[in-house]
């Protein structure tokens, strides 16, 4: 497993693609936390957010074959993550309207780190459950810019949206971010 640690993006997902599990680990390995970040900034830290980062290796792995190297690896990687989870707070919302008689949304939860101070986790719970009340267009791009720390291109690249359309969305999620923290 060590010498796979030096090969390149493309070199493990050629050795992927002709069978090799332990290169396809390794991919796995590198990208991992990326994927975490991802998944955790968007759904909230849950057993849901774990699925979904198997998921997207389960996904990368059966897809690998359409993987054209124009992009980075971990801008294919990170489409998937984005796409399987955008997927989740779809079915979700979807659950929860049909289901729910208030139609929130309770049960999401989310953890930025570990905990220094009472008063610096209230914060984070707070940042947090604003976070997760923005629609999912907006929680993307601040999840992709603010916490996965993409710049504005590599934003739009991972979601196949114009340039000034991340930057409308960012500016959008951070005024409704600054409206939903005055009232908590």
């Amino acid at each position: 497993m060590e010498s796979y640690r030096q090969k390149s993006d493309a070199e493990l997902v050629k050795f992927s693609l002709e069978g090799d599990k332990q290169a396809f680990g390794e991919i796995v390995n590198r990208y991992q936390g990326m994927v975490a970040r991802t998944v955790k900034g968007m759904l909230g830290d849950s057993v849901f957010s774990e699925d979904i980062g198997q998921d997207v290796f389960i996904k990368l792995y059966y897809s690998l074959s359409d993987f054209r190297g124009e992009a980075k690896l971990s801008t294919y990687i990170q489409k998937i993550a984005v796409n399987l989870t955008l997927n989740e707070i779809k079915r979700r919302k979807r659950f929860f309207s049909t289901f729910s008689q208030k139609g929130n949304n309770e049960m999401y939860e989310f953890e930025v780190a570990d905990y220094d101070t009472e008063e610096k986790k209230e914060a984070r719970e707070l940042v947090g459950k604003a976070l997760m009340s923005l629609d999912p267009k907006f929680r993307v791009i601040v999840t992709m810019r603010m916490l996965q720390g993409y710049s504005t291109k590599e934003t739009a690249e991972i979601l196949d949206l114009p340039l000034g359309t991340v930057l409308s969305r960012l500016s959008r999620a951070q005024e409704q971010m600054k409206e939903i923290l005055g009232k908590l």
